[in-house]
């Protein structure tokens, strides 16, 4: 079976336009992803774009920085996964 959907759009970037490295974590105070998280940015896939917005919840959380859409699943993760799936 052939997957006719459209593919989906580049994930735009987490970046909230708060730029300053914290130096104790290494991690934007902004959008709290690490240096080589941004430098890698640019150049990932989605699937390393979602890699990192998960990482990035995580820390949201841990930092005490949640919202309501953190405690939803990512509609995109939900999709890579049935569509690895059904590769299966």
């Amino acid at each position: 079976m052939t997957d006719r959907r459209m593919p989906l759009p580049d994930i735009p970037s987490p970046c909230v336009g708060v730029c300053a490295v914290n130096p104790s974590s290494g991690q934007c105070v902004g959008c709290l992803r690490s240096i080589e998280e941004i430098g890698a940015w640019p150049r990932a896939s989605n699937e390393e774009r979602l890699a990192i917005l998960e990482r990035l919840k995580e820390r949201r959380r841990a930092a005490g920085r949640t919202s309501a859409a953190d405690q939803r699943p990512r509609r995109r993760a939900r999709r890579a996964t049935r569509i690895a799936d059904s590769k299966d």
